[in-house]
């Protein structure tokens, strides 16, 4: 896991310089002329004054130095429990543990980071005695408003406040501490038509917002930096991802990565030690299915940790061959090459390295060095892993040595006390493809006696062998045991369907698919449409049919070549047209959906003509929320997504994150959510807030409090959610507003909330109700409680909260 990485709030008071100079020079700061001026003892009063600093914002789990695993949903609740959730014994989720839990982190680094020196005048050295006390009253006064009327005061001083006086406020306001009202002066100031940029002020203003967690205000500094033409300096960059690695938000990461590649690549910095092996940890922190996909960034880390000579520590040889051992394709030649320089190093391979090294083998089917890697094992002190008895039984398999991979799953038996469920999956995987159908039945008993769960993907082998035997009473029997002790599963019901459409069941069939459709759930597939067409078409039902192609065309699921023929050939005896497929075009569910989904965070990308657009869909995997909800969008978007998203034959398991392709049909959204790139709330919101809207909003971007009230997620500009707010308070629904994390949280407590619930009850999914009912017990569903009562809830707290009446938003926030 990622270390801890400590704030330093404490500016560095060499860097602030009092001097006199007629103007600030933009481009090149040091050609001002600087001198030393004596500091009164009104200055040193004010420095000395009580600070108001918020505490530090506490690092989440997975950034303690302590290794410690993700957090996952504690709960469960009927048929929808975590034990239940495919792949949770897939070896992919394991995590990489690191041995070193000791070093330099890039925290620990950031009091010691050059920054520019601010030039500013002193109060005393401004020429009228009114100036004067106007600017040393504006210092005492601004603290200690909120933002919003920290903006109606400034604006009543346009008049005389200038430049030279709102940079001294700013400075003032970092001197004491009060670094959150020096943001917002300078928001103002870049506002007002006099506004030259300092770069100075806003290195300074950016790296304490980041030292003190509020990577967003961080990242709007720094990018104004870079419009301005300006290279962020290297406190700035390194600030920035020091904050988003402490952040608990998701895409943070990502964030991470792209500002490290600009600091080398655009900055041509080098970055520091601590640095390299903070974010190396951080892609190490997910398990390895996750992980898997940050190889090249980690690669690129090595690479800057080799040219630069920086020392590379055990956990940075170890941690890239364990990314690379679970590619798809391996690269033996990288792996073999990073283990001898190890051994160059002086560093022994532990017991993480051979386990990658069986992975690797495991998919290549290198039954030679599998045996080599596994007599080490033997050898070491920690003894043998269960993971490694399943890379074992894999490699076998591979090779096609059945009995082999059996023998080694009844040696993890005997040597561990019982098998593991990975291994128990495994196993039956092999069995069910090889057909060995006695000791597959055999196993599965053993394996339901057993207790351990999940069972499913082992029912769906044994049903799916027994369908290419053509035994389809074995299948039925098998079926309905699964459905006893297992939660529906779309994959096993359309292996079901196809046994019965092949059998000549059709009455039962067709019950089983209308259960599938009427079952959310479950589902409908272009495979299962076309299994009961079919079915259909060789019984010559050619009513029935055309009805199941009549909801093919609606949903655009492809119709098989061999069956289009049949079809062509059996609606022509009858004269009727056949109806093609319309053009990609978004329903009004579908554009409804959109709209609510993006109000919750979804994301479009544009590409840099804004010509076509791609929408990401990002689901939590730690929510049992989301991993209903993204089967419905996964299929009611299907014919939109990318190849690359779109389920391969006999697979079910949805990915937490899937796009479409890139279209120009996407534009209007783009144009009106994302049009700079950067997530806003629309002029013509009040016209969209329709009940589904709000559902899915609230499905997709919201949560029900430990209290029963209703929370939604929003991002965009105070101007937005004022127009939100005022739209859900004239259809009586009232909310509360509270900035956090970088977005506003719009609260529903009370009777409010049940208000709400009301309105969006009809459109909210069956297995959802219960999870996010308003006012009943938190128990059997998720929750996040924000604090609305609260002024400093968490470092990016809200500058204003708002209650009932009064749902005033700040418009410069």
């Amino acid at each position: 896991m990622l270390m801890a990485i400590p704030q330093d709030l404490s500016p560095t008071p060499s860097t602030i310089i009092i001097t006199n100079f007629p103007s600030l020079n933009p481009e090149n700061p040091s050609k001002s002329p600087m001198r030393a001026y004596p500091l009164s003892s009104l200055f040193f009063l004010r420095l000395l004054r009580p600070l108001s600093l918020s505490a530090a914002p506490q690092m989440p789990p997975s950034f303690s130095r302590h290794r410690c695993s993700t957090s996952h949903v504690s709960f469960v609740y009927e048929n929808v429990s975590e034990e239940e959730k495919r792949g949770s014994s897939n070896h992919e989720n394991e995590a990489f543990a690191f041995e070193d839990g000791d070093g330099v982190f890039a925290g620990d680094d950031m009091k010691r980071l050059a920054a520019p020196v601010i030039e500013v005048k002193e109060l005393e050295e401004l020429p009228e005695q009114w100036r004067r006390s106007k600017l040393a009253w504006l210092c005492k006064e601004l603290p200690s408003h909120k933002a919003g009327t920290l903006v109606r005061i400034l604006n009543a001083q346009k008049k005389w406040l200038k430049q030279e006086e709102a940079t001294y406020l700013a400075v003032h306001c970092m001197r004491i501490r009060e670094n959150e009202t020096g943001f917002q002066v300078y928001k103002w100031m870049m506002q007002q038509h006099w506004f030259r940029f300092d770069f100075a002020v806003a290195t300074k203003l950016a790296d304490y917002m980041g030292k003190e967690g509020k990577f967003t205000k961080c990242r709007e500094i720094f990018d104004d930096i870079i419009n301005q033409g300006r290279v962020p300096c290297e406190s700035t960059f390194h600030i920035l991802i020091v904050a988003y690695l402490s952040a608990p938000v998701r895409g943070c990461l990502d964030e991470a990565c792209s500002i490290y590649n600009r600091m080398i690549q655009l900055g041509g910095y080098r970055p520091r030690l601590s640095l390299h092996n903070s974010l190396f940890r951080a892609l190490l922190s997910k398990p390895g299915g996750s992980s898997k996909y940050y190889v090249k960034q980690a690669e690129y880390i090595f690479h800057n940790l080799e040219t630069c000579g920086l020392e590379i520590q055990k956990d940075i040889y170890v941690g890239l061959i364990w990314l690379h051992s679970y590619q798809d394709t391996v690269d033996k030649e990288r792996i073999e090459s990073l283990r001898k320089m190890m051994r160059e190093a002086g560093m022994e391979e532990g017991r993480e390295v051979l386990l990658s090294i069986l992975r690797a083998c495991s998919k290549e089917g290198d039954v030679d060095e599998a045996e080599r890697t596994w007599i080490k094992l033997l050898d070491s002190d920690d003894g043998i892993p269960s993971q490694a008895f399943v890379y074992k039984i894999e490699v076998y398999a591979k090779v096609g040595e059945i009995t082999k991979s059996l023998e080694v799953f009844r040696t993890m038996q005997k040597h561990l006390g019982s098998a593991s469920v990975a291994a128990y999956h495994k196993i039956m995987e092999i069995l069910c493809k090889s057909e060995q159908m006695d000791l597959a039945e055999s196993l599965m008993k053993e394996f339901i006696g057993s207790g351990k769960k999940p069972l499913m993907p082992s029912y769906i082998e044994l049903t799916d062998m027994f369908l290419k035997l053509s035994l389809h009473d074995k299948l039925e029997s098998t079926f309905v045991e699964c459905l006893e002790k297992c939660r529906p599963n779309r994959t096993i019901f359309t292996i079901y369907l196809n046994s019965l459409v092949e059998a000549g069941n059709l009455g039962k069939a067709e019950e089983i698919f209308n259960n599938m459709r009427d079952n959310v759930i479950i589902g409908v597939n272009a495979k299962s449409c076309n299994a009961i067409l079919e079915g259909y078409l060789a019984s010559g039902d050619l009513l029935k049919a055309e009805k199941i192609y009549d909801l093919m065309c609606e949903r655009k699921y492809e119709v098989k070549s061999p069956l289009m023929e049949k079809l062509d050939y059996a609606l022509s005896l009858s004269r009727k047209p056949v109806k093609r497929p319309v053009s990609l075009k978004l329903s009004k569910e579908q554009r409804e959906a959109l709209v609510g989904l993006l109000l919750g965070g979804l994301r479009i990308d544009s590409d840099e003509e804004r010509k076509n657009h791609t929408i990401r869909f990002e689901f939590n995997p730690d929510s049992i929320t989301h991993s209903i909800l993204k089967r419905l969008i996964h299929d009611q978007y299907h014919e939109w997504l990318h190849p690359s998203s779109k389920l391969i034959a006999g697979d079910d398991d949805i990915p937490h994150k899937f796009s479409t392709i890139s279209h120009s049909y996407f534009g209007f959204y783009a144009d009106q959510f994302f049009p700079k790139g950067q997530p806003v709330i629309p002029k013509l919101i009040h016209r969209w807030l329709s009940p589904i809207v709000l559902a899915y909003w609230y499905m997709y971007g919201g949560y029900r409090t430990s209290t029963g009230d209703i929370i939604l997620k929003l991002k965009g500009s105070g101007e937005g959610v004022e127009k939100v707010v005022k739209t859900l308070k004239a259809k009586s629904l009232n909310c509360r507003v509270k900035r956090k994390w970088g977005v506003f949280w719009l609260g529903f407590t009370g009777n409010n909330s049940m208000r709400f619930w009301k309105v969006v009850e009809p459109y909210i999914l069956d297995y959802l109700k219960d999870f996010l009912k308003a006012g009943s017990d938190s128990a059997a569903g998720e929750s996040r409680d924000i604090n609305f009562d609260s002024a400093s809830d968490s470092a990016e707290n809200a500058s204003s909260d708002y209650g009932e009446d009064d749902n005033r938003v700040d418009l410069h926030k």
